[in-house]
């Protein structure tokens, strides 16, 4: 199994400010190394500052395509969007320049959207150069909750799909996440969590258990794609 890179640091800023840099490395060499990169971000309120300081990168932004991991089945002006979030914070700046690509389309349910959102990221370069997750307290990441009624299937890794309709039992909105081996096939992804509550989260990930019971281990303790940990307090 690849080892996990845990990278601790003593506040968020330091945090951001070292992401970043790693960041900009990655999605300038995919340029480089394919004429287009692309990365692959997470809501929730975690990664506001690391958006608001990639916003300001000075790279070719014009040659990437930024995208979101999972996406609550809302309107992209409600609160609760991770599009809104993605371009309030940042899709700003010198990143005004890249190209969004949602999940959220025009259909009633997710589960009615899914052949349109798979349609949509057959324009997104892939593999992802980066992927960023998150992790809920329940082990949560991505869409992919425990208990979910379509977790075996999204996590699945010769399902041939992009993308899944998914419906949490313990969290508001019928969702749209990225499968498991969409998830896995990018070349870094980088699990960006803070305070303590979240690294006891992450401890108990990381002992044995049903992978199923906290998805987050499906990321883990997989064997092939270079994962790194960023947490600070």
């Amino acid at each position: 199994m690849m080892p996990t890179v845990m990278r601790d640091f003593t506040d968020r800023k330091s945090l951001v400010e070292y992401l970043v840099l790693q960041i900009a490395e990655l999605l300038s060499a995919g340029i480089a190394d394919n004429g287009r990169a692309s990365i692959a971000v997470s809501g929730g309120s975690t990664p506001v500052e690391l958006f608001e300081r990639l916003s300001l990168l000075d790279i070719s932004w014009k040659d990437i395509t930024i995208t979101l991991v999972d996406e609550r089945w809302v309107e992209p002006t409600d609160d609760d969007s991770n599009e809104r979030l993605t371009r309030t914070h940042l899709l700003q700046n010198k990143a005004a320049a890249a190209t969004f690509v949602g999940m959220k389309n025009g259909a009633i349910t997710a589960g009615d959207g899914e052949a349109e959102c798979e349609q949509n990221f057959k324009k997104i370069p892939q593999p992802f150069d980066v992927l960023i997750l998150g992790m809920g307290g329940d082990g949560h990441t991505a869409s992919l909750f425990p208990g979910s009624e379509k977790l075996s299937a999204a996590t699945a890794m010769d399902s041939g799909r992009t993308c899944m309709a998914l419906a949490p039992l313990t969290a508001p909105h019928e969702r749209m996440s990225l499968t498991l081996p969409v998830i896995l096939a990018s070349r870094q992804i980088f699990l960006h969590i803070v305070g303590q509550e979240k690294r006891e989260v992450l401890d108990k990930a990381m002992t044995d258990g049903p992978i199923e019971e906290m998805p987050i281990r499906f990321v883990l303790k997989q064997p092939a794609t270079p994962l790194s940990v960023y947490w600070a307090p």
